[in-house]
């Protein structure tokens, strides 16, 4: 089950708000906390307020343990904007705009089978937790990678000259 929290119009611009909401995206609420903890930005502290908020919100209504929780979506959308003025030279004037964010955040609760259950109703394997199991892993991420440097030198194109194929805008003749 999916707990969806919201906070709205906080006076922080959504660019630098979604800067640190980036980072915690797909962490457990305990890892969130401590990248939260220890990142310097302006959002950091909002959002950890709100995420604290949250999973007592969720923590108290629905009983659940916070450290399975985990946070499946947060984003961050523009609110309205707070128009001023400021002057400048020659009598002129510019606009100022004060931007206001709209964050929310869904939590959801991780599988006692070890996987994590998403909005949709898709399932994600969380990260696998055997030697064994991360030993399959590794071998099918550098199954695509050559082990040595002459391996990869190979499978580069070569061209007429014996060179490696180096992309030119303008051709340059000798």
């Amino acid at each position: 089950m999916a707990f969806i929290t919201k906070l709205n119009y906080l006076h922080i611009a959504p660019r630098k708000v979604r800067l640190v909401a980036d980072m915690i995206r797909g962490k457990t609420v305990f890892e969130a906390k401590t990248i939260l903890n220890f990142t310097v930005k302006k959002g950091v502290l909002p959002l950890t307020k709100f995420l604290d908020s949250s999973t007592a919100n969720v923590k108290n209504n629905f009983k659940l343990d916070e450290t399975n929780l985990y946070i499946v979506k947060i984003y961050v959308d523009g609110g309205p904007k707070l128009k001023r003025w400021m002057q400048r030279a020659r009598g002129s004037a510019e606009e100022i705009h004060k931007r206001t964010s709209h964050i929310t955040l869904v939590l959801d609760e991780i599988r006692k089978s070890g996987k994590k259950k998403s909005v949709k109703g898709k399932t994600e394997k969380t990260p696998a937790e055997s030697p064994v199991e991360k030993e399959k892993i590794e071998a099918k991420t550098k199954k695509n990678k050559p082990r040595f440097k002459h391996e990869a030198d190979a499978k580069k194109p070569k061209t007429e000259k014996g060179g490696i194929k180096i992309f030119r805008r303008k051709s340059f003749s000798k």
